[in-house]
């Protein structure tokens, strides 16, 4: 069986306040050109369809369009939602849907009830496990903890039971939102998911499955042979400028042989990070190449110059952020540099040790872990909603 596996497609975001919808609608044609041109039997999407859990009505077009598109191509698609999304509102007549060949899988109960789809050599079926957030579903799984690792441990124990009571022969792919160690993460690019002091979960968990098809970080990678990310369609950060953008093109064969294929996502404006002085820039051949690229521009002038975005939009339209780098630095090194890659937990730690003067003890540590937690829960309760 032949799956195009993506993810976090965030219909309806903005890039630094840029409406993405050209582009994002680029990349849905082109998805729908490789089902075509590829033969592709099932489109699996690992989360994160839209953007926030009340996306806007354009995003929501969008998604419309592609359904009512890949139903009329008769290629059955499942999706999973994402920590972006809102799982009721994303799974709203899934059941209605499913006879178009449309499989939203958006809630716990819904973990272990495969799509089984049928090709030459028997069946497979595919598990959504949509992203889990550990403090609301721990009771209904039955973790033993409210962490991202004991609650999707749970979810995989549920569908390796549904497995084992199905023929033998049946291969299995399971879709899944979550960071899972070892993976490359995209800086600025991904909302932090951390819960119990731990964001990521072992590959382990997925023991026994034939595809894991990933979702949430947004760099295409491999973590082993058989579970990968797809990562995000477009460029959702500057973080992410220098990576391109893909899809994978895996092959279920009969028994346990599997192939994968990169396929390179369109690139509708490159994406470049700038340094340099203005007057350089307004005037040198050498920066001509950026002229049609979302540029995030570093001046290094001595002083900041007059109206500086204004005069940068002259040549550079798509200028879409702007840096100083003679200001905000700290003992040689931005804030945002000294910041990157830590979680909300480390940041706060920091604050306090730098107000205080003296670290944190293990019970003002466990404190603050535990507040930030709450908040995150409430804030995902209501999105859930």
């Amino acid at each position: 069986m032949r799956i195009l596996h993506t993810s976090d497609w965030h219909l309806g975001r903005q890039l630094h306040r840029t409406p993405l919808l050209a582009e994002q609608r680029a990349f849905l044609e082109h998805l729908l050109d490789t089902v075509q041109n590829e033969n592709v039997e099932a489109v699996v999407v690992a989360g994160d369809v839209f953007d926030r859990a009340i996306p806007p009505l354009d995003a929501i077009d969008q998604f419309k369009w592609i359904l009512e598109e890949l139903a009329g191509l008769q290629v059955p698609l499942i999706m999973i939602s994402g920590n972006h999304d809102s799982p009721r509102r994303l799974g709203v007549n899934a059941r209605l849907i499913e006879h178009a060949g449309i499989h939203l899988r958006t809630s716990v109960e819904d973990c272990a009830r495969p799509v089984v789809l049928q090709d030459e050599h028997g069946p497979v079926a595919f598990y959504g496990l949509p992203y889990l957030e550990p403090g609301l579903v721990q009771t209904q799984l039955g973790a033993e903890h409210a962490s991202h690792h004991a609650v999707l441990s749970a979810a995989m124990d549920q569908v390796r039971a549904d497995l084992a009571a199905r023929p033998s022969g049946t291969r299995s792919v399971v879709l899944a939102h979550a960071f899972v160690t070892g993976a490359d993460t995209s800086p600025d690019s991904e909302r932090d998911i951390t819960a119990g002091g731990v964001p990521s979960v072992s590959a382990s968990v997925f023991a026994g499955v034939d595809y894991v098809a990933l979702g949430h970080l947004h760099r295409c990678q491999k973590i082993s042979e058989r579970i990968r990310y797809s990562g995000s369609p477009l460029a959702y950060s500057f973080s992410e400028a220098d990576y391109r953008k893909a899809m994978w093109l895996v092959d279920l064969g009969s028994g346990t042989a599997l192939t994968a294929r990169k396929l390179l996502c369109p690139v509708p404006r490159p994406m470049r990070q700038v340094t340099g002085a203005l007057q350089d820039m307004m005037t040198s051949a050498d920066y001509a190449q950026y002229e049609t690229c979302w540029l995030h521009v570093t001046l290094t002038d001595p002083d900041r110059p007059h109206m500086a975005m204004e005069r940068l939009h002259e040549r550079f339209p798509h200028t879409l952020k702007l840096s100083f780098a003679h200001e905000h630095q700290i003992d040689g090194q931005s804030y945002r540099s000294r910041v990157q890659g830590r979680t909300d937990h480390e940041i706060a730690l920091g604050f306090l040790h730098h107000v205080t003067g003296i670290p944190a003890t293990r019970a003002e540590q466990d404190l603050l872990q535990e507040g930030l937690e709450k908040v995150r829960t409430e804030a995902a309760a209501r999105e859930a909603n």
